[in-house]
């Protein structure tokens, strides 16, 4: 029985593969290269159609979970980082749950995500903190991975002989992060970042988790915009970053967004738009490109200016940074920190 039974596994897992990593990626708006410098596309991208209209979006309930429990992320130091690019990020992940931070704010911001509820009616829920950290400082899997091999990378942190990170399926997600020395497949020309959940057959258990590339030294221009421009845009001007490195401020809107959608879609059968479960276009993906009031297409809407110049549209405990919009299913458009700061 054993041989075929791992058969059957092997060629259920085969199928899965192929449906993840064949699927078609969701087409938001980001100054990608393949984009036509004179195609309306610049102006009346996906994200134009999607704001403030729910003519475009069929978001829906699958029935599957979503994260009602307090929210532990366990991150995934994968390369070098300095000190000060990790402060950057775990301020911003212990923010989302600041309910005290200066309006508006990244608690603010996230009141949206907790509008979301399972078939029971409870909502996501509101604490997001910080867990256990793992550092892969000698890139343990090399400096080139596929979307398969960052779950071996997840693995290995999960049953390191020393402090491996804790298994926690319901409420825990796994963040693996990227120096800007790594290359990830698809990084750059497709994705900035996404998420999946892991397969037991590679890790051993099912874990929701998101991978999160630093672009800083292979595309700014198109994962860290506003705050780096592409070359082949010689007429754009970079906006001035709040925390003073580019890579990582880029990094923040992308963690934002994918913390926002595996909260709510963390097994990817809960909420998102679109008849393919393989290639759902989620609450964040929606608002891709929009972080203020009139954003769509290549406009980034309104934001705010602090007194160093510096682009920002939402303040953490101590630090401010720019996050994208997520959609609210409730009225049926994008909406970012004001509509619920209370």
């Amino acid at each position: 029985m054993a041989p075929s039974i791992s058969r059957a596994s092997a060629l259920l897992t085969a199928a899965v593969l192929t449906l993840l990593f064949a699927a078609t990626p969701i087409t938001c708006w980001r100054p990608w290269p393949h984009l036509n410098p004179n195609s309306s596309d610049l102006l009346y991208d996906s994200s134009k159609k999607f704001e403030g209209s729910s003519e475009f979006v069929h978001l829906r309930y699958h029935m599957g979970p979503v994260l009602t429990g307090n929210i532990t992320v366990h991150t995934i130091w994968y390369g070098r980082w300095q000190k000060s690019q990790k402060k950057i990020i775990r301020e911003f992940i212990n923010s989302i749950s600041a309910v005290h931070a200066r309006r508006p704010s990244v608690a603010g911001w996230w009141r949206t995500v907790q509008l979301y509820t399972d078939q029971t009616g409870a909502n996501i829920s509101h604490t997001v903190q910080l867990g256990q950290e793992k550092n892969d400082r000698f890139y343990s899997h090399g400096k080139s991975l596929t979307r398969l091999s960052i779950q071996s990378v997840i693995r290995s942190a999960v049953t390191a002989k020393s402090k491996p990170l804790p298994i926690n399926p319901r409420n825990g997600l796994y963040l693996l992060l990227t120096s800007d020395d790594v290359y990830v497949q698809d990084f750059c020309g497709q994705v900035c970042g996404f998420h999946y959940f892991t397969f037991p057959s590679i890790v051993g258990y099912t874990l929701p988790y998101a991978w999160v590339g630093n672009s800083a030294k292979q595309c700014p221009g198109v994962c860290a915009y506003p705050f780096a421009v592409p070359e082949f845009r010689p007429g754009w001007k970079a906006l001035k970053s709040p925390n003073g490195d580019v890579g990582v401020e880029g990094m923040i809107s992308v963690i934002a967004h994918e913390i926002a959608e595996l909260a709510t879609n963390p097994l990817v059968n809960a909420w998102y738009a679109g008849q393919d479960p393989s290639a759902p276009v989620e609450i964040a993906d929606l608002c891709e490109g929009i972080y203020g009031t009139g954003g769509g297409g290549s406009y980034t809407g309104q934001m705010l200016t602090d007194h160093d110049g510096a682009t920002y549209n939402m303040n953490g405990i101590r630090r401010k940074f720019l996050v994208q919009w997520i959609w609210n299913h409730l009225v049926s458009y994008c909406t970012g920190p004001n509509a619920l700061d209370q």
